[in-house]
């Protein structure tokens, strides 16, 4: 293992990693529109027995007063306590392939320092292929598939699964700026970016992580059992389109959203504009105002939350 004792410790008895595995990195922090990456995380801890390999350095990595820890508090005394965790461990799909999984918060500090020690693991360990998924809110309809953004060097899954490809500056995440030295030290990887339909972006919602999990079924060659969440899919959908047909607002809204969303994907016209890009599409504050004016209708205690 590469030697950064600052930034994380090596786990006693930890199993031999082969070389040659693809690694999935998943970092929760400044967005994680609809649990994608907090959904997925808890997910592959439960199906894929992973087994830690190396443990970050809290005290180094994360502002406490910014993202406080659990601690359980029983009658007069305390029980447990629940650190954050980040840790680098080695897991397998439903077939039996291993590959290795970073899971947990992104740094708050650190950040250079943090890349260096996953570009070592990486070399370390002469990883195949390096992928990772995030998610951001857009004015997009949970009607149509979610779309994605792929960035990285494999540029056959640009080519292929990469639907809007915008020209900005965005804030920054530790996700990207391992992207940015993976691709610099020629390592094959790829950054998915899901777009979760903004009324929808603060639930718990399933297709988020069905999707991620696809992505990076396809950049890794991976099987995933996704059984659980595509059974609790069903039934969040249901709700869904339970609340949108009992409000007209709701309702025009998505219609609105699915009929642009449709003409940029076709690249054809809008009541005889030319082909829309992602200005022409409701603000997310035009959004939030109109699902707030919907709950405001709900009377407490309804039993129809998502998530």
């Amino acid at each position: 293992m590469p030697f950064s004792a600052e930034l994380y410790e090596p786990v006693a008895g930890a199993p031999d990693v082969p070389t040659g595995l693809p690694l999935i990195v998943l970092l929760t922090g400044f967005t994680d529109a609809g649990s994608a990456v907090s959904g997925l995380i808890d997910h592959l801890h439960e199906t894929t027995d992973p087994q830690p390999l190396a443990v970050f350095d809290n005290d180094v990595l994360l502002d406490y007063r910014a993202r406080r820890p659990v601690i359980v508090f029983d009658q007069d005394h305390l029980t447990e306590y629940r650190p954050a965790r980040l840790e680098l461990s080695l897991a397998h799909d439903a077939l039996g392939q291993q590959f290795l999984l970073l899971s947990g918060y992104e740094p708050d500090f650190a950040w250079n320092a943090f890349g260096r020690v996953v570009v070592d693991f990486v070399d370390a360990f002469q990883v195949s292929g390096v992928a990772w998924v995030h998610s951001i809110a857009m004015p997009v309809p949970h009607t149509r598939p979610l779309g994605t953004t792929v960035s990285g060097n494999r540029r056959d899954l640009v080519a292929a699964h990469s639907v809007w490809r915008p020209r900005t500056q965005v804030p920054s995440t530790a996700g990207h700026l391992l992207e940015y030295r993976l691709v610099e030290h020629d390592v094959r990887v790829a950054g998915f970016v899901l777009l979760v339909p903004h009324y929808l972006a603060d639930t718990e919602y399933p297709d988020t992580v069905l999707a991620a999990a696809d992505k990076l079924m396809i950049a890794t060659g991976l099987v995933l059992r996704m059984d659980e969440v595509q059974s609790r899919r069903e039934d969040y959908v249901a709700r869904v389109e339970e609340q949108v047909q009992g409000n007209d607002e709701l309702t025009q809204m998505v219609h609105t959203l699915e009929r642009r969303y449709d003409a940029y994907m076709a690249g054809t016209t809008v009541d005889g504009e030319e082909r829309i890009d992602e200005r022409d599409l409701p603000s997310a504050d035009e959004l939030a105002a109109e699902l707030e004016r919907y709950l405001a209708t709900r009377r407490p205690g309804d039993e129809d939350k998502l998530g």
